[in-house]
């Protein structure tokens, strides 16, 4: 399987410091639309909570997520929930356990998958014709100001990190170009600067959505604590607002498109 190093999740803290992720998830559902008895893929589903949402209007949905503690957390709350390889979506005999899907939704993470050539041919692959995919992922500039604050900190402490961040955040025109290559149509995408309340602070974002970076940057277990507080420290200026609460620099490029008939 093929599972971007830097993706590493716990449902606990996930659902502490990131409720805020399948809330805000609404306006891309309700671009979905699902209908009663359509077959959604939700790819990435991560711990459930917005796939239980798309179910509660009668549809009967196929939850994929590469991380197995979140599948079980998926699991928990009743949904179909399978570890899968999103850079791989024929599924090992998927027509013949599920058929093709009449839609595919995705939210919050898309911009984890690292080769999207190759999620997105996958995703054609498992669609009908005439089925959509809709869904929200991180896009050009996303939380430009919370990655260049964990990069200077690790760079001020020795750690050694990679060049690049290991997300996709594509501008629109790379978005539209690939998923055209790709064989969609109708395709609409756009970015939305999206400023997202931290209701644990930057800390508690970045325990949550940079465990698995902090693995690549080989910080310690014993010293994330301290080096989280730090990052947090150092974006005071930048992010947290005058009432004391913190803001991140969210910014979402939001799509739908469909698979000719």
């Amino acid at each position: 399987m093929t599972i971007n190093a830097s993706s590493r999740w716990s449902p606990t803290d996930y659902a502490t410091n990131a409720a805020f992720v399948p809330a805000l998830g609404s306006a891309a559902l309700e671009l979905l639309a699902p209908q009663p008895g359509e077959m959604i893929l939700d790819l990435g589903c991560g711990d459930g909570v917005l796939t239980q949402k798309i179910m509660a209007g009668g549809t009967r949905v196929i939850g994929l997520d590469a991380s197995e503690a979140m599948v079980e957390a998926a699991r928990a709350r009743g949904v179909d929930a399978f570890v899968a390889d999103a850079h791989a979506l024929d599924l090992d005999g998927q027509a013949t356990r599920f058929g093709q899907f009449d839609a595919a939704f995705s939210n919050a993470a898309l911009h984890w998958m690292l080769d999207p050539d190759a999620v997105a041919g996958g995703v054609f692959s498992v669609l009908k014709p005439g089925g959509r995919f809709v869904g929200e992922m991180g896009g050009e500039g996303n939380i430009s100001a919370l990655r260049a604050g964990i990069r200077d900190e690790l760079n001020a402490r020795g750690y050694p990190i990679p060049g690049e961040d290991p997300q996709w955040y594509p501008s629109v025109e790379e978005f539209v170009r690939l998923y055209a290559c790709a064989g969609f149509e109708q395709i609409q995408a756009h970015l939305i600067a999206r400023p997202t309340p931290l209701p644990t602070g930057v800390a508690g974002w970045v325990r949550t959505f940079r465990s698995g970076w902090l693995d690549v940057a080989e910080v310690p277990e014993e010293a994330r604590d301290e080096v989280a507080a730090a990052i947090e420290e150092r974006l005071r200026p930048a992010l947290q607002q005058p009432d004391g609460s913190w803001v991140a620099d969210y910014v979402r490029l939001r799509f739908s498109m469909r698979k000719p008939v």
